[in-house]
C-alpha cells in the first residue's frame, strides 16, 4: 500500500513547485477542451438556426452572405431581388410557401424584418387580448409588429424604424411612422429572437413615402418593392432541388442553407485542425517542461529516495511512491484543465449568444472523454521514466548528494 501521508507532506514541503506543475497541465487541458468544445457547439448550434430553412432565393451574388443575412441575420447590404421573382414563387407549382425578407431597417440595434403571413403561420404566437383581431393577418394591423422573445419588447410597445446602421453616412430615422407590438414569438433559440417582424407592404410604404419626400435620396430609396431574399418551403425534396436549379441562373441566386454552412464547417474544420496541432504542440511543450522540472525536483530528493533504499525498501515500492505522486499532482491539473476548459466554452458561447443571438450548446461528449483518458495515459506512461531514473544511482551515491 502507498503511504499517501508521505506524497501529502511533500506536496505540502514542495506547494510552490507541485502548484506550478498543476497549473502548467491545466493550462494544456483546457486549451484543448476549449478547441474542441467550441468548434463543436459553433456547429451544432449553426445548425440548428438553419434547421427552419430549406430554400433561400437572392439576387445574385455570395452565397455564404445570403445564408448569413437570411439565417443569421448579419447586417449586410445585399443586392435586391426583383419583386416578380416573389410573385413567380409564390405561384410555383413546387412551392409550398414563399416568404419575402426585406432589410435594411432597425431599431435600437435590433434588425427590422419585413415579411408576410406565410413566414409566421404555424407558431405559437402569444397575442394581447385583442387576439381576435389577427384572424385575417398575424400581425393585426398594418404596421403591427411581432417580435423575438428577446428584443425586450411587450405587446402595445412603439417601434420607430431606423433606415441603416446608427452612425454610418445616410442613416435616418421614419419618424412618420411607427409600428405597434401585437404579438411575442416563442424563443427559437437563433438570431430571430432579437428581430422585430413587420409586414413587408408597410416597409415598402414606408420607403415609398419617403423616396417622394426625397427624390436626391436615390441610393437609400430606390427599388421600393423589391426584396432582400425569399424564404422557400418546396412541397418535396425532389421540388427543393429543381427549384434551386432553376433559380441558379441569371439575376438570381437560390441555396440550401444546410449546403453552405457545410462548406463553413470544412473551413473552419480546417481552422480546427491548426488550433487542435497548435493545442498538441503546447501539451508537448508542457509536457517537457514538466519532466525537466519532475527530473530536478527529483533529483533534490535523491538523499530521501537513498534512505528508503537503504533501509530496505523494495524498488517496486519506491517507484510506486514517486509514480503515485507524480501521477495525483498531474491528475488534479488535468481535472482542473477540464473544468476551466469547459467553463471558458460556456463563458465564450455566452458571448457569442449575447452578441449574435445563436445559442450555442456546450456538452461533454464521450469523445471528448477518450481523449482525456488518451491525455491522462500517456502522461502515465511518461512519468515512469523519471520515477526510474532514481535508480541510476546507489544508496550510498544517493545519500551523499548535497
Amino acid at each position: 500500500m502507498i503511504p499517501f501521508k508521505i506524497i501529502y507532506a511533500d506536496f505540502k514541503r514542495l506547494w510552490g513547485g507541485t502548484l506550478i506543475l498543476t497549473l502548467l497541465i491545466a493550462t494544456a487541458v483546457a486549451f484543448s477542451m476549449v478547441v474542441n468544445l467550441q468548434e463543436r457547439a459553433l456547429r451544432e448550434g449553426s445548425a440548428r438556426a438553419a434547421d427552419r430553412f430549406d430554400l433561400i432565393v437572392g439576387a445574385a451574388g455570395s452565397e455564404t452572405q445570403l445564408v448569413l443575412s437570411s439565417v443569421f441575420l448579419q447586417p449586410s447590404l445585399l443586392p435586391l431581388l426583383p419583386h416578380h421573382y416573389l410573385d413567380e414563387l409564390k405561384q410555383h407549382s413546387l412551392v409550398e410557401s414563399a416568404s419575402p425578407l426585406a432589410f435594411g431597417d432597425s431599431y435600437k440595434g435590433m434588425p427590422i424584418i419585413g415579411t408576410d403571413d406565410d413566414l409566421l403561420r404555424g407558431r405559437d404566437i402569444q397575442y394581447g387580448n385583442d387576439g381576435q383581431n389577427h384572424r385575417d393577418s398575424v400581425f393585426g394591423s398594418e404596421y403591427g409588429a411581432i417580435v423575438g422573445v428577446a428584443t425586450g419588447l411587450s405587446i402595445g410597445d412603439k417601434v420607430i424604424p431606423i433606415h441603416g446602421q446608427v452612425g454610418s453616412e445616410g442613416a435616418h430615422q421614419h419618424e412618420s411612422v411607427n409600428y405597434t407590438v401585437t404579438g411575442v414569438l416563442p424563443a427559437s433559440g437563433d438570431a430571430w429572437d432579437k428581430a422585430i417582424l413587420v409586414p413587408i407592404t408597410a416597409v415598402w410604404a414606408v420607403h415609398d413615402a419617403q423616396k417622394h419626400e426625397n427624390h436626391a435620396d436615390d441610393e437609400i430609396h430606390h427599388h421600393v418593392g423589391d426584396v432582400s431574399a425569399v424564404v422557400v418551403k418546396p412541397k418535396s425534396i425532389a421540388g427543393a432541388y429543381q427549384l434551386r436549379s432553376q433559380y441558379r441562373s441569371g439575376e438570381s441566386l437560390a441555396v440550401f442553407p444546410g449546403e453552405v454552412l457545410t462548406r463553413l464547417y470544412g473551413t473552419l474544420g480546417d481552422a480546427r485542425q491548426v488550433l487542435s496541432l497548435m493545442a498538441i504542440g503546447t501539451q508537448v511543450l508542457v509536457v517537457i517542461a514538466i519532466l525537466m522540472v519532475i527530473v530536478v525536483h527529483l533529483e533534490q530528493r535523491q538523499r530521501q529516495f537513498g534512505a528508503l533504499r537503504a533501509f530496505g525498501a523494495p524498488q517496486r515500492g519506491i517507484v510506486a511512491l514517486i509514480w503515485c505522486g507524480l501521477m495525483l499532482m498531474m491528475s488534479i491539473g488535468i481535472m482542473l484543465g477540464v473544468i476551466v476548459g469547459y467553463l471558458a466554452t460556456l463563458w465564450i458561447s455566452q458571448r457569442i449568444s449575447s452578441l449574435y443571438g445563436m445559442k450555442l450548446p456546450v456538452s461533454i461528449q464521450p469523445e471528448d472523454g477518450l481523449l482525456i483518458a488518451a491525455i491522462w495515459g500517456i502522461i502515465g506512461v511518461v512519468l515512469l521514466l523519471p520515477a526510474i531514473l532514481i535508480y541510476r544511482h546507489s544508496p550510498a551515491q544517493a545519500l551523499k548528494t548535497v
